[in-house]
C-alpha cells in the first residue's frame, strides 16, 4: 500500500499544502550536507548560518550552491557584498551549528552571539570558522529565484583544508579529504541530524562497447 499525495495537481482539498510538501521532502531527501555559510553585511556584521539545501554544481570552474528558503540575512549580505564562505559543519560543533540557525536580527552577528572563533579568509572579506576543517571561499556567481526560494551559486576562489582531515600527501594535485576524520553533520527530517553510518567502496563501472 502507498499513500498517494497530490503535490501540484488534483482537487484543492486533497492537495498538499506548501508546508506539508516541505516536511515530506526534507524527511525523505536525506541526508543533506550542511553549508555553514559565513557572510558579512554592508555594515560589517559577520553572519553565520547553516543551510541544508547544498551541493556542488560545477567542477570547472569550481562552483557550489546553497538554497535560501526565503530572503534571509545570509542572502541579503551576499547580494550586498558578493562574497561568502562555505564551512563544513564538523562533529564537535554540533550544538553551535544548530544555535546559529536561530533567527537573530540582522544587527546581531552569530559569530559573537554564539562565541564562534573566526579565522581570516585569504580571498574574501567574510571570515572562516576556525573550528571547521574545510572551508571554501566564494565569490557570488548568481542568485536564481526558484519558487519560494533563492538558489545562491558561488565561484570557489580558495579552499582551506586542515591537515587533520587531508588524505593525500599532495593536496594541490591529488586533493582528497578523509571522510572518517571529517565527520560532517547532515540534516535529516524535523529536528533530526545525522553523522556517517556505514561507508562502502565500489568501483564505478566502465562501458566497453
Amino acid at each position: 500500500m502507498r499513500h498517494e499525495l497530490a503535490v501540484q495537481h488534483g482537487p484543492e482539498d486533497d492537495r498538499m499544502r506548501p508546508g506539508a510538501a516541505y516536511r515530506l521532502m526534507t524527511s525523505a531527501v536525506v541526508p543533506r550536507p550542511i553549508a555553514w555559510v559565513s557572510s558579512r553585511s554592508a555594515d560589517g556584521v559577520d553572519n553565520l548560518a547553516p543551510h541544508s539545501f547544498f551541493t556542488v554544481v560545477s567542477t570547472d570552474p569550481a562552483m557550489l550552491a546553497f538554497t535560501s528558503v526565503g530572503r534571509k540575512d545570509t542572502l541579503r549580505n551576499i547580494e550586498a557584498t558578493g562574497e561568502f564562505v562555505v564551512n563544513v559543519a564538523p562533529g564537535p560543533l554540533f550544538e553551535v551549528v544548530n544555535a546559529t540557525s536561530a533567527d537573530y536580527p540582522p544587527e546581531v552577528g552569530e559569530f559573537d552571539a554564539e562565541g564562534v572563533t573566526r579565522e581570516p579568509s585569504l580571498t574574501v572579506a567574510p571570515p572562516r570558522v576556525a573550528g571547521s576543517p574545510v572551508a571554501f571561499e566564494c565569490r557570488l556567481h548568481e542568485v536564481r529565484p526558484t519558487g519560494n526560494c533563492f538558489v545562491v551559486v558561488g565561484l570557489v576562489l580558495h579552499a582551506a583544508v586542515d591537515a587533520s582531515v587531508a588524505a593525500s600527501d599532495d593536496m594541490v594535485r591529488r586533493p582528497h579529504v578523509d571522510i572518517g576524520a571529517l565527520q560532517p553533520w547532515s540534516r535529516l527530517g524535523a529536528d533530526e541530524w545525522g553523522l556517517l553510518g556505514e561507508i562502502r567502496e565500489i568501483e564505478r563501472p566502465r562501458y566497453d562497447g
